[in-house]
């Protein structure tokens, strides 16, 4: 176990460096490894936590009443509206071209990210029904608002976005 460990530092964190290892540089590289991994667990949780509430935001509060939100989610919900075809499908069409548009001048790892959130949050909305909470247009406007701002918020901190126009 502890020469796969090895081989796994060896070939992911310490791939600049001239061989042999020290067992430092070893240490040194394992500790390295375990503070990525830990990061991207802490941003796969953000990230799902955030995709979590802004469906619920969507599903629970806007979708019912038929309000709409901005950038390429209102687009989509009111594209929706208009043809009848579900949510999810167009959250994921529309939002290609800003997933590509990511790749090319922001980083590889944020499209990914974004690419997965994205996916997600269409996932969600398209198999997990959550119940309309309230008929008022003024709660609606406000904890809709609460619920996906918190959701976008938490994506960002875990470096994605839900929408393509953020």
């Amino acid at each position: 176990m502890k020469e796969f460990i090895n081989k796994i530092i060896i070939r992911s964190v310490l791939r600049e460096q001239t061989v042999p290892y020290t067992s430092f540089q070893l240490a040194k590289g394992f500790r390295k490894l375990r503070l990525t991994v830990f990061e991207l667990l802490k941003d796969i949780f953000l990230i799902m936590v955030g995709v979590s509430s802004a469906a619920i935001g969507i599903e629970s509060f806007l979708l019912p009443a038929k309000f709409i939100d901005g950038g390429v989610t209102g687009i989509s919900l009111l594209i929706s509206e208009l043809s009848g075809i579900s949510v999810s499908v167009f959250l994921l069409t529309i939002n290609i071209p800003f997933i590509a548009l990511a790749f090319k001048v922001v980083s590889r790892e944020f499209a990914i990210k974004t690419a997965c959130a994205i996916a997600a949050l269409a996932v969600v909305i398209a198999t997990v029904h959550f119940p309309e909470i309230t008929h008022d247009k003024l709660l609606v406007a406000i904890f809709g608002g609460f619920f996906i701002g918190a959701g976008i918020g938490l994506s960002v901190r875990g470096g994605a976005v839900l929408d393509g126009t953020e």
